[in-house]
């Protein structure tokens, strides 16, 4: 008889609490002050604003093909987490948006005070593999493509940049310069929460494995995640000679190989780091 994961659908109740956290900053005090949020959360939000739309269909249908993405490239964990966060989400948007919620506040305060909520949110989704913002899935895929072809890493903060400055713009030309500016604000804050609770997870991260069985694991790595890494003799004090393997992986990847270490089942050490640059001469 299999074992019930426990830890796996603790993970699940709280993706589906951080996507009813993000949906209920959206509903009930971004979109009431003028303010959209970021990504193709806001992509979603512009074409309800101008289409009439419902929004949660319009979230489903804009995040539905980067979700179909993520499953292709990041395994069925990764969808299955994907699906739990954006049903709640859309779910949640059902929900908040019928409840009368008013923050007297200033519009100022008020988006400042939801982009944390945001944060927060997407931070708990986040921390858990899981995903509601099909940007994030589009930089991963981007970032590993480059990565096989030109055999190099970087993270995703250029990509994602540059992904929400369009929405930005939209907002700004579609809707009004009020909306985009405090719209932009959201995003500013919403990072900064998510940066603070997942160390920057845009960013490249470095793994480090001390490890005997290092031949399984290295083929893992090539086969599996398509990556390559460096494998160096160590010693410890304790565990005698060993293997030192090093990989860089973008955060989402990083799950992955979690969820894999987990079930080698070995006496193996892993420290992750995050790298902000890596250069590369000839």
């Amino acid at each position: 008889m299999k074992k019930i994961n426990y830890k796996y659908i603790f993970s699940l109740l709280m993706i589906i609490v951080g996507a009813f956290m993000a949906a209920f900053s959206v509903a009930c005090i971004l979109l009431p002050n003028d303010a959209i949020d970021y990504g193709t959360a806001g992509i979603a939000i512009i074409v309800s604003k101008l289409t009439g739309l419902h929004l949660s269909v319009s979230v489903f249908l804009i995040f539905l093909p980067f979700l179909i993405l993520g499953g292709i490239t990041m395994g069925k964990n990764f969808l299955v987490k994907a699906i739990a966060g954006s049903a709640a989400y859309m779910i949640g948007l059902e929900i908040f948006e019928a409840i009368p919620f008013q923050l007297n506040v200033e519009h100022f305060l008020a988006v400042a005070f939801g982009g944390a909520i945001l944060g927060g949110g997407l931070s708990i989704i986040l921390r858990l593999g899981g995903c509601i913002d099909g940007s994030e899935i589009l930089a991963n895929v981007i970032v590993n493509k480059l990565a096989q072809k030109k055999g190099f890493n970087m993270s995703m903060t250029g990509i994602l940049i540059g992904f929400n400055a369009c929405v930005y713009a939209a907002a700004f030309i579609l809707i009004n310069r009020n909306s985009a500016l405090l719209s932009l604000l959201v995003y500013i804050i919403a990072t900064a929460v998510i940066d603070h609770f997942t160390d920057r997870f845009e960013a490249i991260k470095q793994v480090t494995i001390i490890t005997k069985n290092s031949d399984r694991i290295v083929e893992w790595i090539r086969k599996d995640m398509k990556k390559t890494c460096t494998v160096m003799d160590s010693s410890g004090a304790v565990s005698g000679n060993n293997k030192t393997i090093i990989c860089y992986v973008t955060y989402f990847e990083l799950q992955k190989f979690r969820e894999y270490l987990k079930e080698l089942g070995d006496n193996t050490f892993i420290t992750v780091s995050t790298i902000d640059e890596i250069m590369l001469s000839h």
